[in-house]
């Protein structure tokens, strides 16, 4: 059964938008403090092998369920697991367990994208302040300016909004015209911006110390700390995994449901991984490190999540045509951010489209409402707690933003190696694909070891989120700050009430289409 979507337009267009929805943020800010926190090289060796077992595989099963679901008209990840385990567990069980997927995906497309895009508001919000000289007054550190930024609603608001109203805008045209022709123009920028500001980082010299160079900033970030490298270490780079790649949030299947039936979904895949590795150890590792450790030394790379908006713009301040620079850094994150939050943004109109047959311009204001609403909370608290501690944002990033993309990588790798079958799936992955998925690799990788490994990082993350007290009432982040207590709360809630409005709007798509005695268990379609 096939239903009349839309495609994308050329395989250029298709892996540039792929690799534009796993390049986001967290390959130019993340992915550095990362390394740097949990062994330097020595990360490495987990980081690969969680790609190897982890990240590759799922990859290769999200393309695939999104190419059968968009054979049958679907975009959404809920009536993709249904579809292919109703073979083996029958109408009723598979509706279930696609509800749960469903559910969990919507509530990481809702709950994340409506703080993301703050944060790439932020982003655009500094690259107007770098070109503007807005943060290069010394009488303030750049500390104070972040925070300031963040509390003035004329800012901080102004920019979030222009963000989600760009990206209405891009995805009100569709696919061929508004997401293949945004990262046309966007990815390739990026890689531009990213190599100039590679040779400017590699040729800054030692202006502050002798013993800080933009080398030397390589050999710290780059060079193994074995006595550094833990378990806690594997934990963070298969959770890094998830996050560079994309997997897990419903949105590379989305994608690639707007494949041809022929499409090369291996060489695609494989080209998208490629593209985003680089970006995240090359890019991502040659620009904000050496850059900070040349004028700041390693305390430039222990300011952790706070490198870009806060260590950064202090070395901008000092660096010739720093406000040059400063601008083409910001842009790059920018650009990075936008091509991700459009993918979730596109999750949420699919929903729209499929179900509930709503156009698409009305779709993208709808999302764009629903985002303004959903997003308030965390835009709000730190101009109404007077702030920086954003309690409500690191809530839902503990649990949407990270664990729930473990439970759906977990359902899918379960679903397509066991339920789905080898036979279906590798029929999916190989029809049109130059270079072939044997038998041999799916039932090692995806029956057993990327499930398994999936199973013990999500049970040690289970022990670790206990021992970091974020199961308690108040949970530790915010213990002796009674004033964040309700923002926490109100997050909770906030989450309860997706997840319970994703599970009904999964069961009820899936009950709309496959309800019917002639769709049980057999039947054909």
């Amino acid at each position: 059964m096939t239903e009349n979507r839309e495609n994308w337009g050329t395989k250029v267009g298709l892996i540039l938008a792929m690799a534009g929805n796993a390049i986001g943020l967290g390959n130019f800010w993340r992915f550095p403090y990362q390394v740097a926190k949990n062994g330097g090289g020595a990360f490495m060796l987990p980081y690969f092998a969680a790609l190897l077992i982890i990240g590759i595989p799922l990859m290769y099963v999200e393309w695939m369920q999104g190419r059968y679901g968009g054979k049958y008209g679907h975009g959404t990840t809920g009536a993709m697991i249904y579809l292919e385990s109703r073979g083996k567990l029958g109408h009723s069980s598979a509706a279930i367990i696609g509800a749960i997927a469903g559910m969990l995906t919507f509530s990481v497309t809702v709950l994340v994208n409506a703080y993301y895009t703050q944060i790439i508001g932020w982003t655009l919000g500094y690259s107007y302040m770098s070109l503007t000289g807005g943060y290069m007054n010394a009488a303030k550190s750049t500390g104070e300016i972040f925070v300031s930024y963040i509390q003035n609603p004329a800012m901080s608001i102004t920019f979030w909004v222009i963000s989600l109203g760009l990206l209405a805008f891009a995805l009100s045209r569709g696919i061929q015209k508004g997401i293949e022709a945004w990262a046309k123009v966007m990815m390739p920028v990026l890689y531009v911006f990213g190599f100039i500001l590679i040779i400017r980082a590699l040729t800054l010299g030692s202006p502050v110390n002798p013993d800080w160079s933009p080398i030397k900033g390589l050999d710290y970030l780059w060079s193994p700390k074995w006595s550094e490298l833990k378990w806690e270490s594997a934990l963070a780079a298969a959770g890094q995994i998830f996050f560079t790649l994309s997997v897990g949030m419903g949105i590379v299947s989305n994608y690639a449901s707007y494949l041809k039936p022929d499409d090369d979904i291996v060489l695609s895949a494989t080209s998208m991984i490629f593209l985003n590795e680089f970006a995240e150890v090359i890019l991502g590792g040659t620009i904000a490190i050496p850059i900070a450790f040349t004028f700041l030394g390693p305390e430039g790379i222990n300011s952790g999540v706070g490198l870009s908006f806060i260590a950064l713009p202090n070395v901008f301040r000092m660096m010739p045509a720093g406000q040059i620079f400063g601008g083409l850094w910001f842009l790059v994150l920018f650009f990075a951010g936008f091509t991700s939050a459009i993918a979730m943004y596109n999750y949420l109109i699919a929903i729209l489209e499929e179900d509930l047959n709503v156009p698409r311009k009305v779709g993208a204001l709808v999302i764009f409402g629903l985002y303004i609403l959903v997003g308030l909370p965390s835009a709000l608290e730190p101009i109404v707690t007077k702030t920086a501690e954003l309690a409500f944002l690191t809530e839902l990033d503990n649990w949407v933003g990270s664990y729930f993309l473990v439970v759906v990588g977990l359902i899918e790798a379960l679903v397509a190696g066991w339920l789905f079958g080898e036979k279906n799936a590798l029929e999916e992955i190989n029809r049109g694909s130059y270079w072939k998925v044997s038998s041999g690799l799916f039932n090692l990788m995806i029956k057993f070891l990327t499930p398994l490994s999936i199973a013990i990082l999500l049970i040690f993350s289970t022990k670790s989120y206990i021992q970091n007290g974020y199961l308690k009432w108040v949970p530790s982040f915010v213990e002796g700050m009674p004033e964040l207590l309700p923002w926490v709360q109100g997050a909770r809630m906030l989450m309860l009430v997706i997840l319970v409005m994703g599970f009904a709007e999964a069961y009820y798509a899936i009950q709309k289409k496959y309800g019917s005695a002639q769709t049980q268990k057999g039947a054909k379609i």
